[in-house]
């Protein structure tokens, strides 16, 4: 089997399509975080993901050798995705840009979005998975915490790091469930009223 886009003769005489190694594991990821976002993660399978990618069985047992590594990469590389495009951390210390593209980023990938809450609340059923959730959320608390040290003079804490982040998520998850973005802009826009009344009032 070589590394280049050949095609290769599926059930029923359809061709499925080689990934190329290097960006192929990538694509391998995108279409795992798919399949649990339509079906939940009991979907997960290495065909399922093989079929969403169109490649053969093989390779996403090459990648990644057992379906826990692929739950973790792809969770890994879901994080990862969202924090490029989220605009939690813009690194500019100002407020109107804190967060400025969370209903974008909901609009664009919604798989993203839900996959990460399919195995947060999968975690809750296989314990095995907290020490990932937890590791991986605390990125998200620590982008924001570095944020919200930029904007609050006395930097902020992170019981405010928590709060601040938890309504984040809940308007992501909201719009993902319930649409609506304009909703989620409204409602930003009054957590950054927030955050600047905390800077107003920093030295009282």
């Amino acid at each position: 089997m070589t590394e280049s886009a050949e095609t290769a003769e599926g059930k029923g005489g359809r061709s499925r399509k080689q990934v190329n190694y290097g960006a192929g594991r990538e694509a391998l990821l995108n279409a795992a975080v798919r399949v649990v976002a339509r079906g939940g993660l009991r979907k997960l399978t290495y065909r399922a993901v093989a079929e969403e990618a169109g490649v053969t069985h093989g390779l996403v047992v090459h990648h990644f050798g057992s379906r826990d590594a692929l739950i973790e990469e792809a969770l890994a590389h879901t994080v990862r995705t969202s924090l490029s495009i989220s605009a939690v951390e813009p690194g500019t210390g100002k407020v109107a840009d804190f967060s400025a593209g969370v209903s974008e980023m909901v609009i664009a990938d919604p798989d993203t979005q839900a996959f990460q809450y399919e195995l947060l609340l999968e975690s809750r059923r296989r314990p095995e998975l907290l020490p990932q959730i937890r590791a991986l959320y605390d990125e998200y608390f620590d982008a924001t915490e570095r944020e919200l040290s930029r904007m609050l003079p006395a930097g902020g804490s992170r019981a405010l790091t928590r709060l601040v982040f938890a309504a984040l998520d809940g308007l992501v998850l909201h719009q993902l469930v319930l649409g609506g973005p304009e909703v989620t802009d409204a409602a930003l826009d009054e957590l950054r009223s927030l955050l600047r009344l905390l800077n107003a009032h920093a030295d009282d």
